[in-house]
Order: C-alpha cells, then structure tokens, then sequence
C-alpha cells in the first residue's frame, strides 16, 4: 500500500539545494502541465471517477488537487517574495477534494490552470536570484519555516508524486 500511496517514495529535502537541483526542478514544473496533458487527454468519465489506489481520490480529484495546490504554492511564493518570512494560509486539501467542482468539473478546466499558473510561476522561478531563493514563509501548523528553493524542491516532487499515481493507474489497467 506505501508504494500505491507514495510511489515515487516521501518528499525528502535534499541535504544541499544545488544550483542543478534547482533547475532540473524547476524544468519538472515547466513540462508538468503537457505532460499530464498527454498522459489524460483520452481518459473517458469511468476512468476520470477510478480512484488510483484504494481509499485515494479519482483520477479527477487528483488533477483537481495539483490545480489547487501549485496555485496555492505560486501566492506562497509571492508572499515570501514581497513580505518578511509571511504566515501563510494553509487549507484543508482533503475537503477541497470533496468539493463539488473538484469531484465534478471537466478537468480541462484544471489542466488549463495548470498550464497558466506553471508558465507565471516558471518565468517567476527563473528571474529570482540566489538571495531571494532563500527567502521564506511560515507554515502556521507547526510553524516550519520554508525556503523558496526547497518549495521549489518540494513541488517539484509533489507534481511526480501525482503523475505517478496516474500514470501507475492507468499501467495496472491497461490504459496506456
């Protein structure tokens, strides 16, 4: 069940956030919203509701989610960009999943959020400056402190980590 839940394995901070990593990260981000484009753009309304592992969310949900959560990631960033180590918002991602839209709209409508919110953020990500990756945000549970190069590390993941639960989906039924 951890590998249907996590298949590329947990999000881990790398020890070091090297200038390679970070560009390689950001270039996950850049050809994100193609990508999962192309792997879903055939998918039928059955396949869109199958969730991709049990107990998890369909594959709609799924788009819905990276679509919430890159643009909840992207006002993160400029928070931490315009204001001195911001509170930022957290929300309830599992009830935004339960959420009308995100159990019922066409996913065009995420995948098109997607592919704009990836192009501001990208063009932002690659104008920053070393100094201003290391600026930061307060998460208010816990009160973790984050750097933008490692949320560019961590979202970088969190796109792999869903297309995987797709992608590997869609592999164990023969959709591919």
């Amino acid at each position: 069940m951890e590998h249907l839940q996590y298949p590329i394995g947990r999000y881990t901070n790398p020890e070091v956030l090297t200038d390679d990593h970070i560009k390689a990260s950001i270039e996950v981000l850049e050809t994100l919203p193609n990508r999962l484009k192309n792997l879903v753009g055939d998918l039928n309304n059955e396949q869109l509701e199958t969730p991709y592992r049990p107990g998890g969310w369909t594959v709609r949900q799924t788009i819905h989610h990276m679509a919430d959560s890159h643009h909840n990631s992207y006002i993160r960033f400029k928070w931490a960009l315009t204001e001195d180590k911001p509170v930022i918002k957290a929300y309830d991602e599992k009830a935004w999943a339960e959420l009308f839209d995100t159990r019922t709209a066409p996913i065009e409508l995420s995948l098109n959020h997607l592919s704009a919110v990836h192009a501001k953020l990208v063009y932002l990500l690659k104008g920053l400056s070393n100094s201003q990756l290391k600026n930061k945000f307060l998460h208010p549970e816990g009160h973790v402190e984050t750097a933008l190069d490692e949320n560019i590390s961590r979202y970088a993941w969190h796109s792999e980590h869903h297309y995987a639960h797709i992608k590997n989906l869609m592999e164990r039924k023969g959709w591919l």
